[in-house]
């Protein structure tokens, strides 16, 4: 599959090489497992003097042996003698980079947490007695944001305040998704383009895998992720378990509930028989995995308070793979497909929602973008997109049949809205599949 997009990252990553040249950079690129890293350093790094190091679950005296050949070879210097710790790998190549200017990327950087955590501590004295006459690129890229986090982020970390840029990599947005289906599936209809967003959510590797195996209709999609071997059915243990480490289960069982509409916090404490509060506040603050969603305009001590975990195919994981795991294990796949053509319809609704959501990001006119709700959910209003300098605001009902809409019914539930915004135009849509 080709690149695309990213321009925007690339011309940052640009940027920072230009500044590497007179001072050294110290650059950490963060996003979860699958999103296109390592694609975008590769692209970015492609007609640049560069090194690169991808740190593996190995010992540090195996790691420092391979990451010796490969900067000989990438850097074309020789280097007499064996080294057996990164700490004095890292001095040689600061030092080497007082006399040239190279881009050095070391790929999972939070892994030597399991290898050597002095390794933090010793990097961060080599840059400080050397970055001043150092003409170093250095870009620091990790996938478990917990770790990347805390490496960085920890005002007891020794890496904290060290880096120069940070770069956090998203999934493409919905007019790339658009884009790639048509590149390759020009006949698609508007519902191969919501499954394709429902399954991938834009995450790069997601998209590869379907573009690869041709399998761009709903049927074809769903095949490619409940066949042995794939990719997806182990998806989402494979993302999080490092994160999550041993209290997995819960924040699991947290994420199944809210995949499967259960968004509020009392609602899975029911369910759960146990208070959540801890778990809902990392999964959003230390992992990134779920957003709390309050009514548009609402007080910012509102208890009114929603959670939606933030990635589409780890939604559908949670909705109906590891839902129904037990079938997985026995391979039964047909049993899931079955429950997932089921509840499909039903799921797809929110997912609609979540797409023009973001196609409202994406044109810039907004500054302000939400939903609506009262009390017991009552007089919802799917989507409201305010804009303050021009004073109109813009209410939307979502359906996957525009049949099922009303909008008088969409202008009686707005009245509430209408009467925090003074002199503001409203405007009513009528938004569903065919509006994609």
């Amino acid at each position: 599959m080709k690149f695309y997009n990213r321009e925007s990252e690339l011309a940052t990553l640009d940027k920072i090489a230009l500044r590497s040249k007179d001072q050294a950079q110290m650059t950490v690129v963060v996003g979860r497992r699958r999103i296109g890293k390592t694609s975008l350093l590769r692209k970015s790094s492609q007609d640049k003097l560069s090194v690169y190091l991808f740190v593996a679950k190995k010992t540090e005296q195996l790691l420092c042996k391979e990451f010796l050949e490969i900067i000989q070879e990438a850097l074309a210097i020789p280097y007499f003698g064996e080294i057996s710790q990164f700490k004095d790998l890292f001095a040689w190549v600061m030092e080497l980079s007082k006399q040239r200017n190279f881009m050095l990327i070391i790929d999972e950087f939070q892994e030597f947490y399991s290898i050597n955590p002095a390794v933090y501590s010793d990097m961060q004295h080599i840059w400080d007695s050397n970055k001043d006459q150092s003409k170093i690129n250095l870009i620091l890229c990790g996938s478990v944001n917990s770790l990347m986090v805390k490496i960085f982020e920890n005002v007891k970390e020794p890496l904290f305040g060290r880096a120069t840029s940070k770069l956090i990599v998203k999934p493409f947005e919905v007019n790339v998704v658009e884009e790639i289906l048509r590149d390759n599936y020009p006949s698609y209809s508007k519902r191969d383009l919501l499954d394709f967003y429902a399954l991938t959510g834009g995450v790069a590797k997601y998209v590869e895998a379907f573009v690869n195996a041709q399998a761009f209709t709903s049927d074809d999609m769903l095949d490619e992720v409940l066949q042995p071997r794939s990719l997806f059915l182990d998806e989402g243990r494979n993302i999080l378990i490092e994160e999550f480490g041993k209290d997995y289960h819960t924040y699991f069982s947290i994420l199944t509930l809210i995949a499967s509409s259960k968004t509020s916090r009392p609602e899975i404490e029911s369910v759960l028989e146990m208070s959540v509060g801890a778990y809902l506040d990392k999964l959003e603050n230390d992992y990134g995995i779920i957003r709390r969603i309050k009514p548009i305009l609402s007080k910012e001590t509102s208890r009114k308070i929603k959670y939606m975990i933030e990635d589409n195919f780890l939604s559908f994981w949670f909705r109906f793979i590891y839902r129904y795991r037990s079938a997985v294990e026995i391979e039964n796949y047909n049993f899931i497909k079955t429950a997932i053509q089921r509840d499909y319809q039903t799921y797809l609704g929110p997912v609609l929602e979540k797409y023009f959501k973001d196609k409202f990001k994406a044109s810039g006119t907004y500054s302000n973008i939400g939903t609506y709700w009262t009390k017991q959910s009552q007089g919802e209003i799917d989507l409201v997109g305010i804009n303050e300098l021009e004073k109109t605001v813009t209410f939307a009902e979502i359906k996957l049949n525009k049949n099922n809409i009303s909008i008088p019914l969409l202008e009686a539930k707005s009245q509430t809205v209408l009467d925090q915004l003074p002199n503001y135009k409203p405007t009513y849509l009528a938004l569903s599949l065919e509006d994609m």
